[in-house]
């Protein structure tokens, strides 16, 4: 009997178009061939023929890359795009800020004491507070 294996995340599972390609690698591929091919044979009279494939390689190797590569379910352009921004664009310093829950804490229980204060109808403020501005 015949055996199938059968993974078990589908969400990496891709439709395939022709030749086993996805319609990307497709598209990809066509593209260097487009751009590849007619270079070599311009480049082969002039340069020689295996400096002309070195040249077509080097013109082909990004679409290539396109097609194939992918890191943790993302191509190469989102990949690309996510060390850009945080190399150049996004700031180098990000400062981390926490609120203090004892500190939250202690501010809530003063206010609690300063309106227990209002509420007597005493109007300063527990001993040691500066006056709110208002």
């Amino acid at each position: 009997m015949a055996y199938v294996p059968v993974p078990k995340d589908l969400s990496k599972v891709k439709t395939k178009v022709a030749f086993n390609l996805t319609k990307r690698q497709l598209i990809c591929f066509a593209a260097a061939l487009i751009l590849g091919l007619p270079l070599f044979f311009l480049l082969k009279g002039s340069i020689g023929t295996s400096l002309a494939s070195m040249v077509m390689v080097l013109v082909m190797l990004p679409c290539f890359l396109i097609a194939m590569y992918e890191k943790h379910g993302q191509p190469l352009e989102v990949v690309a795009k996510h060390i850009i921004e945080t190399k150049w664009i996004a700031p180098k310093e990000r400062p981390y800020r926490t609120d203090n829950l004892y500190a939250a804490l202690e501010r809530q229980r003063k206010l609690e004491k300063e309106v227990a204060a209002i509420a007597k109808g005493n109007d300063k403020k527990p001993h040691g507070e500066k006056p709110r501005k208002g």
